[in-house]
This record gives C-alpha cells, sequence and structure tokens, in this order.
C-alpha cells in the first residue's frame, strides 16, 4: 500500500474508534438528566423508593468511562491533521480551525467543568447543584455535536466562503455553519446518537435480566432503553429518508453509488443486493424491487435517478457505499422490529421471552455497528474529495513515508483492540455485579475508583 492509502487507514481507524463513545454519551447524557428529574419527582410522593436513583448510579459509570475514553481517542485525531494532512489545515484551516475552537470552548470545557459535580457531587452539593450539573454535562455533549456535524457538513457541502490565492477564508459564518447539509446530518447524527444509547441500555438491562435479577431499578431501565428505541426509530427512518434527498441534490454521484445505479434513467430498482463490478461497470447477481429506487428518491416509479456513469473517475468507491448503506438500512429495520416487539411485552406487563432477551443483548452494541455504517457511507462518498470541490484526498496528504504510517497504524489498531475488549469487560462485569445484588449505596457519593476498575 502506498502512504496515501494507509494514512486514509489510520484516519479510518481514529475516527471509528473515536465516535464510539460520543455515539454513547451524547443521548446517555439525557438519560441520566431524565433518570435524576424522575427520582425527584418520585421522592414527592414516595422517599423510599430509589429505582430511579440506582438506574442513575448504574449508568453515570457507564457515562464516566466512554466520556473518558472518547476524551482520549479524540486526542490522536488532532495529530493527525499535523502529521498525515497538512494539506487540510493549510488550505481550509480559517473555517476548520474556529470551528474545532468553538467546540473546545463552549462545549468541551462546560463538560469538564460540571463532570466532576455530576460524579462525585450527589450529597456533596445541593440537589438542585447535582441536577443542573446533569443537565449542563448532556447540554454540553450536544453542543460539542452541534460544531463537529457543523465542520463535517461544511466540509460535505460548503458554502459561505471565497478562495484567495488557494486559501479558502470564512465569508458568512452563518452560511458556513447552517450550510445545506447541516441539519440533516446533525438530526440523522443525534438521533444515531439515541438508538446507540437506548439499545446499549436495553441490552445490558437484558442481561442482567438474563441472569436472573428481577429489581425496580433493572426494570426501570428495560423500559427506558426499550421505549426509547421504539419511539426513536421512526423518526430516525423519517430523518434519513430527508437525508438522503439532501445528499440526492447536492451529492447525486454519492447517491448512484449507495444505490448501485450505473445508467441514469428512471425506474430504477431497489437493489436488495448485487455486487458491483466497477471495471465493468455493471451489477453482477441483482436482486432488486422494480422501480423503488425510483419511487424513493424521487417519489415516482418513473422518477430519474442520477448513474455513476455521468461521473466518470469523479464518483466514489461503489462497494464500501453500497454495502455500508444495506447495513445501516438493515440494521434500522431490525432495531425497529425488535424495540417494537420489546415494547408489545413490556406494556402488557409480561416478561419478554428468552429468544427476545438474547436478542436485546445481541444487540447491545448494534448502535455502534449502524453508526459506522453511515458514517462509511458519509465519509467515503466524499471521495476523490476531502472538501467537496475545494480540496481532494491527495492534495491534503504528507510525504511521510509508508512505512512510518504503516507502523503507527499497526500500534494503533492493537491499542484500540485491547481497549475495547476492556471497555466491554468493564460494562459487563458492572453488569454482573449489578445482577449479584451488588449495587452502590443511593445515598452515597460515587468512589473514583469505581470509573476505573468498575469497583
Amino acid at each position: 500500500m502506498d502512504a496515501l492509502i494507509l494514512a486514509r487507514l489510520q484516519f479510518a481507524a481514529n475516527i471509528s474508534f473515536h465516535i464510539l463513545f460520543p455515539s454513547i454519551t451524547i443521548a446517555l447524557g439525557w438519560v441520566l438528566l431524565y433518570f435524576k428529574l424522575r427520582h425527584d419527582r418520585l421522592q414527592r410522593v414516595a422517599p423510599g423508593d430509589m429505582r430511579w436513583m440506582l438506574s442513575y448510579r448504574f449508568w453515570v459509570k457507564v457515562f464516566a468511562l466512554s466520556f473518558a475514553m472518547g476524551v482520549v481517542s479524540g486526542i490522536t485525531m488532532s495529530f493527525q491533521f499535523g502529521t498525515n494532512w497538512p494539506g487540510y489545515m493549510q488550505k481550509v484551516g480559517n473555517i476548520a480551525g474556529p470551528l474545532l475552537a468553538y467546540e473546545v470552548m463552549t462545549a468541551f470545557f462546560l463538560e469538564a467543568v460540571f463532570l466532576g459535580i455530576m460524579l462525585f457531587g450527589f450529597k456533596r452539593v445541593p440537589n438542585w447543584v447535582h441536577s443542573l450539573a446533569t443537565f449542563l454535562v448532556a447540554f454540553g455533549t450536544t453542543v460539542s455535536a452541534f460544531w463537529i456535524i457543523a465542520l463535517n457538513s461544511w466540509m460535505q457541502t460548503p458554502a459561505g466562503y471565497e478562495l484567495r490565492d488557494g486559501v479558502v477564508y470564512a465569508e458568512d459564518w452563518i452560511a458556513i455553519i447552517f450550510n445545506p447539509s447541516f441539519p440533516y446530518r446533525l438530526t440523522h447524527m443525534l438521533l444515531a446518537s439515541g438508538l446507540t444509547a437506548s439499545f446499549l441500555i436495553a441490552g445490558v438491562s437484558a442481561l442482567r435480566w438474563f441472569w436472573g435479577e428481577r429489581s425496580d431499578d433493572l426494570k426501570a431501565g428495560l423500559k427506558t432503553g426499550v421505549y426509547l428505541a421504539a419511539i426513536l426509530i421512526p423518526l430516525q427512518i423519517l430523518a434519513g429518508d430527508m437525508h438522503g434527498l439532501n445528499t440526492l441534490e447536492h451529492q447525486p454521484q454519492k447517491v448512484a453509488a449507495m444505490e448501485g445505479n450505473w445508467q441514469t434513467s428512471g425506474q430504477v430498482p431497489l437493489l436488495l443486493f448485487a455486487w458491483p463490478d466497477e471495471e465493468k461497470r455493471e451489477n453482477n447477481f441483482e436482486i432488486g424491487i422494480p422501480s423503488g429506487a425510483s419511487l424513493i428518491l424521487r417519489h415516482s416509479p418513473d422518477g430519474v435517478v442520477p448513474g455513476l456513469n455521468d461521473y466518470a473517475g469523479k464518483h466514489p468507491p461503489v462497494k464500501p457505499l453500497f454495502f455500508a448503506f444495506r447495513i445501516m438500512v438493515g440494521l434500522g429495520l431490525l432495531m425497529l422490529a425488535v424495540s417494537w416487539l420489546g415494547s408489545f411485552y413490556l406494556m402488557r406487563g409480561r416478561e419478554m421471552p428468552r429468544l427476545l432477551q438474547r436478542v436485546f443483548i445481541g444487540m447491545t452494541f448494534s448502535g455502534w455497528v449502524a453508526t459506522l455504517a453511515g458514517w462509511y457511507v458519509t465519509e467515503i462518498g466524499r471521495q476523490p474529495y476531502l472538501v467537496t470541490g475545494i480540496l481532494t484526498t491527495a492534495e491534503a496528504a504528507s510525504d511521510v513515508p509508508a512505512p512510518m504510517i504503516g507502523l503507527s497504524l499497526a500500534l494503533y489498531l492493537i491499542v484500540y483492540a485491547t481497549l475495547i475488549v476492556a471497555y466491554i469487560g468493564v460494562i459487563t462485569k458492572l453488569a454482573r455485579k449489578a445482577a449479584k445484588g451488588e449495587k452502590p449505596a443511593p445515598d452515597k457519593p460515587v468512589e473514583a475508583g469505581t470509573f476505573a476498575a468498575a469497583e
């Protein structure tokens, strides 16, 4: 592999690992606030009922662990701009630099300041201060997502800029931030985080139930996760459809690759499966629904869908987009079926069948898979550009030798694999201890060691 491919793989590995944890914390912070407010309300009528606080105490450990992993993995991202992609900041640093700085100043500092109160301030500060800290941490994670998605969306659909001597300068910050794809991407990402967190909560709760726990706080957490997923997945399907129509308008070559459509025409089938062949510019083993793609994208069975042949040499690689898009959509439909079936049992006060419990356990991290698949569609679909129409990936790359990039990539992968195993292991250990009845005292501060060693 040449240096460019290795640098792209390294960035992909880093962003893939990093995005796993914000995809949990963005929504989990709001779920924690919900637990806290439900607890406060319950204490007015049933002072001894601690189900919601025990749920809070369990999941705040997962939040703290996820937050720490996200911060550490995010640090490595910034190094790559200088080592592997110097052309990026040289060309668009006047846009990217301020947006990244806004994220640090308005979001990260807010989270970092109030996270300590949220984790260790219970019974050490007034209850309203602790609730406020929980709100501000949740708000901070969302503000962080706002700025990062604003930058990423601008890279997809640039607006509000001008070129001077080959360098991008800001002309209209409102247009830059609220660029054409930003509202759709932000909505899609926030809903993706909600689904990732809800299936994590539902999956871990199902695991504790499978191991025999029947506590009230477990039931509260299980219902929260399942119901939240059942509510969010239809919204995500609708948001995804709107996002797709926006992408069709601004990045038609990406949609053509997602659909595996080579020739611009009407009555384009919705391919359930195919094997795209870029050399022959055709698909093998097609299985599709007649006129399905035209109906979805143009809302008419005769609607014209753009073809890849119109963008020869200027379209993204087809196979990664084609299959990643189907993984994302397939998981979304599975989430819909599983969450609605789980809600059916829970709303009727019936215990979920063992098979359905196993399904929820197996889908604990399904949000990660769907998020990564969607992220790959977004990022690979921008190729050959790093910033659409402004900067190609090859132009931004450094001249670092391939062996050096390959070595650092190998080390990253080893570290990331180890950390993922440890992360899942800690959550499993927390679930097992809870299933055995080893719960934190709801009226005492959480000890710092809890988050490092699942004590």
